[in-house]
């Protein structure tokens, strides 16, 4: 029986467990990322543990997130990772050089190769046939000390390609129509691999916005093939020694098979207020908009951006939209300025941003009051473009470019011909924003540079004996990061800062959690299904950590968040019987008797005590022997220092 792409990588670095589906493994990672939101803390627990240098083949630092500097916090965090990558052996991609995905992919990613980010969209690197994983930057923190990174033995996902994409079609509602397949929880677990015939027509930046946007279905990662294409991508990077080819075997056996013909896929929208509420442009229809944000690490490569220059030449943006641009890289922004591009975006009336982040991450550009806006990035919850009641959509460059023109929402298959837009035969490489690390010899000398914004890691304990608490807070199903932890340019910042961010932990559902948690020293927080989807961000665990919460009980779990909680030494918990969720409310007294004995013993089913409507409830908490002992010792970083010491 042959193996699959995912499964060739995966065994090949293969460090601990066995591999039979379903078990924990353990992987070597080769290369991580990390981006400044979550940076910081990931440095700081990087120092924690006390490990000199990074032990990957390679580690880079990038700015692209906190780049809107209204005061010292950014360019403290800024210069604070700068200097610890400069004294730890990590490359330093500075802020204007671009945005990580879309950087890593151009200048460093290699196919066959493992590289884990304390980011969510690590997957773009599957573009080209990485095994990229978003992660929390403490698990992040562990691989660059040389620690495996662990993972549940995924599901594989073949999802087969046939035929073409129709002019005007693009990469974007190729995403789409797998979301309206599988939904946001439909991938959880699983690897969705891209094979089939149809893949031969599609570029690396094609297929970097697929796996880009499979964070999105809540699988571990997605990843195409390495082959002809995607050599002549790395040969126009000057970086063909890299390339191999990389395909599954011809008989290999998938969990899942998914048959999607790209001759048949039409433009498509994703609807407010999630990734997975798919609607045609026919069926939307001409709807009336304010904004366009064409940009993100799903949408901002040199190929999109001349699709949205060709369609905005020698036209004017409607009076009535605000049309932004932002580059995804430097070498994008660069070669746009060389070939005239830019000067056609300008002309044309568009609002040129840095090459960042930006509005995605609620970074600015948020729309007015109602207001609908199309962009072209991967997330849509409500409230995430930084006004609450924004009505965001999201859609391909080319949709969001005719729209900006037309001032309603336009097919792009109304332009007329699709002239044939090609990848160039050589970027323009000039890498003099990425700062190499010191000399190992040079290491000792190198001053960490920290700012008043930067505060320790929160304190961690070993679990209680038992766990007697309140409910201090009840929410439903689809619970985002962006919902316990919100982005935005008044809390991003505070990034570094637990005790200050904690402050706006949940305000989205509830203004009065934070003050609530604290001022009950310890809590049980209860939800509903797919509980911490969306962004890697480990605020969203940490901040409750600071809180004092101790454990959270839900439906189901996002794999990133789960993760992180076990990360923070928060108990995850899950209901045997869903409808039990009824049976408890915000403000019961919760107990769970003999909780860090019945771990020890290896119980997998737990009995919750709710004292106030005097009902026991099963609940679940299905800890592996690794992820047992991390929770037992208080989280992730007590664990490691633990182990370092018997090392030592």
């Amino acid at each position: 029986m042959g193996l699959t792409l995912t499964e060739k990588i995966l065994k090949n670095h293969l460090v601990d467990g066995d591999f039979v589906k379903g078990n924990e493994i353990g992987i070597k990672i080769d290369q991580t990322l990390t981006q400044d939101a979550t940076g910081t803390m990931a440095y700081l627990e990087y120092e924690a543990m006390g490990v000199p240098r990074v032990k990957t083949e390679r580690s880079v630092a990038y700015i692209d997130h906190n780049t809107l500097q209204s005061g010292f916090e950014n360019a403290d965090d800024h210069r604070f990772i700068g200097s610890v990558a400069k004294k730890h052996g990590i490359y330093f991609s500075r802020p204007g050089n671009g945005i990580c995905h879309q950087v890593h992919l151009e200048r460093f990613g290699v196919p066959g190769k493992t590289l884990i980010g304390s980011d969510s969209h690590t997957p773009t690197g599957g573009g080209i046939g990485m095994i990229a994983i978003g992660a929390g930057g403490l698990d992040v923190a562990v691989a660059m000390g040389g620690g495996a990174y662990y993972i549940t033995y995924p599901k594989i996902v073949k999802v087969e390609f046939t035929g073409r994409l129709s002019p005007w079609v693009a990469a974007k509602d190729v995403i789409l129509e797998v979301l309206k397949i599988l939904t946001v929880k439909g991938g959880v677990g699983k690897v969705i691999e891209y094979c089939g015939e149809g893949v031969k027509t599609l570029s690396v930046p094609e297929r970097a916005t697929i796996t880009n946007m499979g964070a999105e279905l809540g699988a571990t990662t997605s990843i195409f093939p390495s082959d002809e294409t995607t050599l002549e991508f790395l040969k126009a990077q000057n970086r063909a020694d890299v390339w191999k080819e990389l395909k599954a075997d011809d008989d290999a056996v998938y969990d899942e098979e998914i048959k999607i013909n790209l001759s048949e896929i039409v433009p498509m929208a994703a609807c407010p207020h999630s990734p997975d509420n798919i609607k045609t442009v026919d069926e939307i229809g001409p709807m009336k908009i304010d904004q366009v944000c064409i940009g993100s690490c799903t949408n901002s490569s040199f190929m999109d951006m001349m699709k949205v220059a060709y369609i905005l030449k020698g036209k004017t943006v409607h009076p009535d939209v605000s049309l932004s641009i932002a580059p995804g890289s430097k070498q994008v922004l660069n070669m746009l300025a060389q070939n005239g591009a830019l000067s056609v975006m300008i002309d044309a009336g568009a609002r040129i941003l840095e090459s960042a982040c930006g509005p995605c991450i609620g970074m600015g550009q948020s729309p007015n009051s109602k207001g609908v806006s199309l962009r072209t990035f991967n997330r849509n919850f409500e409230g995430r473009s930084g006004t609450k009641d924004g009505q965001i959509y999201l859609v391909s460059p080319e949709l969001a470019a005719a729209s900006s023109i037309a001032g309603v929402l336009t097919d792009p298959r109304t332009l007329g011909d699709m002239p044939e837009f090609k990848l160039p035969e050589k970027f323009v490489i000039n890498d003099n924003m990425i700062v190499p690390p010191a000399p190992a010899e040079e290491m000792d000398s190198v001053e960490i540079l920290r700012g008043p914004n930067i505060k320790p890691f929160p304190k961690t304990s070993p679990l209680d004996d038992t766990i007697d608490a309140i409910c201090s807070l009840k929410v439903g199903d689809n619970i985002t990061t962006d919902h316990i932890m919100p982005a935005g340019a008044k809390i991003l910042p505070l990034r570094s800062n637990i005790p200050a961010i904690s402050k706006h932990c949940f305000t989205v559902c509830d203004e009065e959690f934070p003050e609530r948690a604290l001022r009950l020293g310890k809590s049980i927080i209860v939800g509903g299904s797919n509980y911490g989807q969306g962004s890697s961000r480990e605020h969203a665990a940490l901040a409750p950590l600071y809180l004092g919460v101790k454990a959270v009980l839900v439906k189901s779990f996002a794999r990133i968040h789960r993760a992180n909680l076990i990360n923070a030494g928060i108990l995850p918990l899950t209901f045997v019987n869903e409808s039990d969720y009824d049976k408890i409310g915000q403000g019961d007294k919760l107990i769970l008797k003999n909780v860090r004995q019945d771990i020890i013993s290896g119980k997998s089913e737990l009995k919750l005590i709710n004292e106030s409507k005097n009902t026991e409830i099963p609940v679940l908490c299905e800890l592996s022997g690794r992820t047992k002992d991390i929770v037992l010792a208080g989280g992730l970083l007590d664990y490691t220092r633990e182990q370092l010491t018997k090392q030592d």
